[in-house]
């Protein structure tokens, strides 16, 4: 019975047209559109006509090194965090997929319950873990590691790992995703084949897992490019990033224009480097 009605709902999904598909997703257009695409477009307007047209906030961004900085920090932040999302998070998605019963939904709850548990609290938590006072100082301090407390708190290095604790259900679910949809036969015929585990993993599950390894990456780079609560409060004012200084603009200096322009850098860039690692992708593929 589940079968037949599986069949019927694909059957029914092929039988509508692009009309009919466009209809059914048109709430989902609209309400976009208003909550994103025209905020945007008024942010963006708004960084160019202040109230004649200009370019001097995006000039601003060019000529003054800071603002400079702070892009490539941002943009060096979201690279190491996807690769140390991409590090951490395949062996956990190799054992979730590999693992059956009881143990996998354990490790399951494991990667989803952060998803069900807010930012703020998470960041919060390495606050907590960080400071001068906290755990980690006070358990290097006990053991005899260290004379006085580190500075932990309020470093890139803090808010690296903070972000990559957050974002990491994001790089494992995709790679899960594609580990599950690899027939099982395929490592067994490698096997046969003489290939030990290691020869194996690296010419049949590596290679077939990396449609999600791909989507995990650029999920995780696009969220640390503007991502804001952890980098604000775990980095402190000494560690800006684009979505930080975008806040600092519009709540504290009320510089709406100079914040549009900073929010169409970012913007461009994302785009821009999204773009280059699709482009990437096409070309390995034809290679």
């Amino acid at each position: 019975m589940p079968k037949t009605t599986a069949a019927a709902d694909r059957s029914l999904a092929g039988q509508l047209s692009r009309p009919a598909s466009l209809i059914l997703a048109l709430p989902l257009i609209v309400l976009l559109g208003f909550a994103f695409l025209v905020p945007v477009a008024k942010l963006l307007l708004g960084s160019v006509f202040t109230p004649t047209a200009t370019a001097e906030h995006y000039l601003r961004i060019v000529h003054e090194p800071l603002f400079l900085r702070i892009l490539l920090r941002t943009v060096r932040t979201a690279a190491i965090v996807t690769l140390l999302a991409f590090l951490l998070g395949y062996p956990v998605a190799l054992v979730m997929s590999r693992l059956g019963g009881r143990a996998a939904m354990i490790v399951a709850a494991c990667v989803l319950i952060p998803l069900w548990t807010s930012v703020l609290v998470r960041s919060y938590a390495w606050i907590v873990l960080l400071q001068r006072t906290g755990i980690v100082n006070s358990a290097l301090l006990y053991w005899g590691l260290i004379d006085q407390p580190l500075k932990l708190i309020y470093t890139e290095g803090a808010v690296i790992v903070a972000m990559t604790h957050v974002l990491l259900p994001y790089m494992i679910l995709p790679i899960f995703s594609s580990l599950r949809s690899i027939p099982p036969e395929l490592d067994r015929a490698a096997t046969n084949l003489g290939a030990g585990p290691w020869t194996s993993f690296l010419a049949v599950t590596l290679p077939l897992s990396l449609p999600g390894v791909y989507a995990g990456a650029i999920m995780v780079f696009i969220l640390s490019l503007g991502f804001y609560v952890t980098p604000a409060l775990v980095g402190g004012p000494q560690n800006l990033t684009i979505a930080t200084l975008i806040a600092q603009q519009t709540t504290e200096l009320l510089n709406w224009p100079f914040a549009g322009a900073l929010a169409g850098v970012l913007l461009a860039v994302t785009l821009g480097l999204v773009a280059a690692f699709r482009r990437s992708l096409r070309v390995g593929k034809r290679v």
